[in-house]
């Protein structure tokens, strides 16, 4: 199949196992494409969804894979709207998207890790986090002072903790994709200044003053200290089985159509198909089906006597 977009462009978005990140200047949160303007990117993502909604239905009947789509982003880089128009070809038994909060009271008694366990998709299935347990290691290294409701042992608190938690959730990844889950992992990249005519819309519009939230301007004032914490999570947790892809997020038609491409050829290069049945199943199966026929035979016999 023709690719939505051209694969040099998609491999300049996924950053490099083990390469110090630079986001301010080695990728772009703009990017507009002489020939995707928004019919043009609205039809590529038209086609995008199809090509999803038709392997969506091979990965549920196959029930062999299961794919794990990470959105992380600053606030306003439109995540909700990415995943809106991306999945929404497809068939929602086959799908399923968690967004993570703040942890419960119960979720704090465990590991950081066990409500991502919880919330993993199943085999046949497509799995969204709209945040993740990357917040792990980005909102609370922003404010160090969430760590303390976390009733982490001292002897674990210190400056290698955010070291210990790369290497945790690489091996959580890496042990995910060995059982066949396969991760994507999507940074959608907003400007500071893309991110304030957002958030003016938001107060503007009383359609959408519901998505606005004064917590977003407290957050805003620490956007370079979550951009340098972004940089040093992709350093170290962008890895061969579950690289991480940073979209340009200021126009968002070529955004949607990014992520559409990648999970495309994601699912292409699982080659997957419909499970094939055994003999002594297509003996049944033509069984079934004289005998459906027969209904047919005795009506029509039953309606010629009377």
């Amino acid at each position: 199949m023709k690719p939505l977009l051209d694969k040099s462009l998609l491999q300049s978005f996924r950053v490099p196992p083990g390469k110090k990140v630079n986001l301010r200047k080695d990728y772009p949160t703009l990017l507009k494409l002489p020939d995707l303007g928004k019919d043009d990117a609205r039809e590529l993502l038209d086609e995008g969804t199809r090509r999803i909604a038709t392997l969506q239905d091979k990965l549920y009947a196959q029930n062999t894979y299961a794919i794990l789509m990470i959105f992380q982003a600053l606030d306003a880089a439109g995540k909700d709207g990415t995943i809106k128009h991306v999945m929404s070809g497809i068939n929602p038994q086959g799908c399923q998207v968690y967004s993570f909060k703040a942890p419960s009271p119960e979720e704090l008694e465990y590991g950081y890790l066990w409500r991502s366990f919880k919330a993993l998709p199943e085999r046949g299935r497509i799995g969204i986090f709209n945040r993740s347990h990357y917040e792990e290691v980005l909102i609370v290294r922003v404010h160090p002072e969430f760590l303390a409701k976390q009733q982490i042992p001292e002897s674990r608190l210190g400056k290698g903790i955010w070291k210990q938690r790369f290497e945790e959730i690489n091996a959580f990844e890496k042990y995910l994709v060995a059982n066949g889950t396969i991760v994507l992992k999507f940074f959608l990249h907003v400007s500071k200044e893309e991110q304030k005519r957002r958030f003016l819309e938001r107060i503007d519009n009383p359609e959408k003053n519901w998505k606005f939230s004064v917590n977003d301007i407290r957050e805003r004032a620490y956007f370079d200290d979550y951009l340098d914490a972004f940089e040093d999570c992709f350093r170290h947790t962008s890895t061969p089985w579950a690289p991480w892809h940073v979209i340009p997020a200021d126009y968002k038609p070529l955004t949607r159509v990014a992520v559409a491409d990648i999970l495309c050829r994601t699912l292409e290069g699982l080659k997957l198909r419909y499970p094939e049945v055994s003999h002594d199943k297509r003996v049944e199966l033509l069984q079934a089906r004289e005998r459906l026929l027969e209904e047919d035979t005795q009506r029509r016999a039953r309606t010629a006597t009377e």
